[in-house]
């Protein structure tokens, strides 16, 4: 480390000694300068050793060495070129015979001798002394000459493609002028036709805004330009408006080509709304962006393609036609559009036959494309450490859950009671999702601890609606209440668990009163209607309505809450028995998917007779196998056991081989007698 330091000032050090050279010879120097007077009376004193006289046509310059006592002074003086002073000055520096005198003719030295001579140390030093600094300032981050330059980022030969965008088919529609415009521009400029500047995608974080900014690049071959809009704003002012500049003269020389600008709403904002007049900074460089944007003509080769999802906040300057002439308007997928996601995610996952693309894209209602791509890596990491070849319907089902509500909290432990109270709970969601038409279905039902939940129901619509109506938010509402019914019903007391519930359905409520007019005030929109609260505008804005109609506004909020409570405990009473069956099922088995819930409503049991059926026709199918494997074992047995009866022992066989050697020498000796013989013929 120390090392490293010496060598990063070395420089510097460098620098410094030169400076002290050229400063010590500068002052080191006791050349005595003489005026003409003083030389003319002094001189006749002097014992000069070495003399030059350069002989100019008006002046002579003499210079040299004269002794002073034991030491050696240099000298120099200007003397008018006359007959007689040049007479003097020959004598005078002449009169001791140990003084060396030259004489020199300044005409004859060039030019370049003289520069070198005088000049060119000088620049020589200053040359080394940039250099090094050059070089310190280009190898760290003290780039200061650089702030006005462009942070854009370009990127050539773009992969992406449409097929990489799913999920979005209208927005693509949308921008196909745009690639055929920067492939063949002419067919527009022959039609009179002209091309929209810029392009403001609009929609929530996570919907693929740049993923189809440089799928258009791709589709166009074109460069793309990449840049955030808090990278044009620095601590330094008019920073911003060089680097828009810059930007867009870099975009000139490389047009055709695409520039994107993600997070416009930094930079791009309502002027004057700050606290105390606004960023000044900041709105500078909106200034230019709009100045730059109308100068930069029609049919240019050059598209702006910017990206937010606060269009609330932006100046309407930026928005009127000849600038961001088009707004594309990228929403939350459907379920069609989830599971194209789904499938251009899960190219790359290795997914067991038992997982369904389709299943997992109705299950995920109100997802980005970013949280489906989040649900199938999450599920390839459970995989993983679960050291499994391929990926798993349930470990699809664990990622959703996580992707939700976080991890489950295993090792949080609930008391008896605590557990009974959460299922009774979850419970209570499930029976109003069961009984009510226009509620949304029950998925999944678990009491295991997730993130701050206690417990979680999954729940989604029965069908995807563009235009939700009056009784679809009371279902919503009156499904939001049941949990909390059931603890009242069940334990005649109230607990916390329903805080983000109520949060829930007040926000409905409210929503219902205020914006929907689905109350009795009548459809008057009682909000501003910009949804989140942009404080250089709405701060200190007072409520375009009076007291006494925000009274009225917060009886129709109240009474749309009770009037679902009371649907809902009316529910959870006229259904007690399905609510202990679940509740008891979930404290036994503390996680039941949809089916099992639809089998205790139907069989009273979490499998259905069908399912126990085939349970027990393959326990069946199983003992007979396991006893004919017994049987065909103990067949096995005997015969290894009879086999081996059979077989003679090995004292058998020696008195075998006993008997043969008696016999064959009792042969022989029959052979050798004569009444073998007789017996033969």
């Amino acid at each position: 480390m120390n090392n490293k330091k010496v060598i990063s000032l070395w420089p510097y050090l460098l620098i410094l000694a030169i400076l002290a050279v050229l400063v010590s010879y500068g002052t080191g120097n006791n050349t005595t300068t003489f005026n003409y007077n003083e030389f003319m009376n002094k001189a006749e004193k002097l014992d000069f050793d070495k003399v030059e006289m350069s002989m100019g046509s008006t002046v002579i310059d003499v210079s040299g060495t004269y002794k002073q006592g034991k030491e050696s002074k240099s000298f120099k003086v200007s003397v008018p070129n006359t007959e007689t002073n040049v007479k003097w000055l020959t004598e005078t520096l002449s009169k001791n015979k140990d003084t060396v005198l030259t004489t020199r003719d300044p005409n004859q030295e060039s030019f370049l001798m003289k520069f070198f001579i005088n000049v060119f140390p000088y620049l020589l030093l200053a040359g080394i002394a940039i250099f090094f600094f050059t070089k310190m300032n280009s190898g760290g981050s003290n780039k200061a000459f650089e702030f006005s330059k462009s942070k854009a980022r370009i990127e050539g030969n773009i992969k992406v493609r449409f097929k990489d965008v799913a999920g979005c088919d209208e927005e693509k529609e949308e921008v196909k002028e745009i690639i055929d415009y920067l492939k063949d521009p002419k067919k527009f400029t022959d039609m009179g036709a002209r091309i929209p500047k810029g392009m403001l995608m609009v929609g929530p974080p996570g919907t693929g805004k740049t993923l189809l900014a440089k799928a258009v690049a791709g589709e166009a071959n074109v460069p793309f330009f990449s840049i955030s809009g808090s990278d044009f704003v620095e601590m330094f002012v008019g920073t911003g408006a060089s680097r828009v500049r810059d930007m867009f003269k870099k975009a000139q020389q490389t047009a055709p080509c695409i520039v994107f600008i993600d997070e416009i709403d930094a930079v791009g904002r309502q002027r004057g709304a700050g606290m105390g007049g606004g960023n000044d900074e900041r709105e500078q460089t909106l200034n230019q962006l709009l100045v730059e944007m109308d100068g930069m003509g029609e049919n240019k080769g050059i598209v702006i393609i910017a990206a937010t999802n606060r269009p609330d906040v932006l100046d309407p300057a930026l928005l009127r036609s000849g600038r961001f002439d088009r707004q594309i308007t990228v929403n939350l997928p459907d379920k069609k559009g989830r599971y194209e996601i789904l499938k251009v995610h899960a190219r790359n996952k290795k997914l067991a036959p038992d997982c369904s693309l389709e299943s997992l894209a109705k299950r995920t209602p109100g997802f980005s494309g970013a949280d489906l791509e989040n649900v199938l890596n999450e599920g390839a990491i459970l995989a993983v450490r679960d050291k499994r070849k391929m990926i798993t319907m349930e470990d699809l089902d664990e990622a959703i859950d996580r992707v939700m509500m976080g991890p489950a909290k295993k090792s949080r432990k609930y008391t008896d009671k605590e557990k009974r109270l959460v299922a009774f709970h979850e419970a209570g969601h499930a029976v109003i999702g069961i009984k009510l038409e226009d509620a949304d279905m029950v998925e999944k039902v678990t009491i295991i601890p997730r993130g701050e939940a206690g417990g979680y129901n999954l729940m989604t619509p029965r069908e995807e609606k563009m235009m939700p109506t009056k009784a679809d938010f009371m279902a919503q509402i009156t499904g939001l209440m049941g949990g909390r019914v059931a603890e009242e019903v069940v334990f005649d007391e109230i607990s916390a668990g329903a805080s983000n519930d109520i949060q829930k359905a007040t926000k409905i409520a409210k929503a219902m009163v205020r914006s929907w007019g689905m109350s009795s005030l009548g459809p008057i929109q009682y909000d501003d209607g910009t949804g989140n609260v942009f404080l250089g505008r709405d701060y200190g804005s007072g409520s375009n309505y009076s007291g006494e109609i925000a009274y009225e506004i917060d009886k129709e909020i109240r009474k749309i809450i009770n009037e679902c409570y009371e649907r809902a405990k009316q529910i959870i009473t006229e259904h007690i028995d399905l609510l202990t069956l679940i509740a008891d099922t979930l404290i036994e088995e503390e996680t039941i998917t949809s089916e099992q819930i639809n089998n205790l409503v139907k069989y009273g049991t979490i499998t259905s007779p069908e399912d126990a059926l085939k349970k027990q026709a393959m326990a069946n199918d199983v003992e007979q196998q396991i006893q004919a494997d017994n049987e065909a074992a103990q067949e096995v047995l005997h015969d290894d056991i009879q086999h081996y009866d059979d077989t003679p022992s090995s004292q058998d066989e020696e008195k075998k081989k006993q008997e043969k050697v008696s016999f064959e020498e009792a042969m022989k000796e029959l052979t050798k007698s004569d009444d073998y013989d007789e017996t033969k013929e």
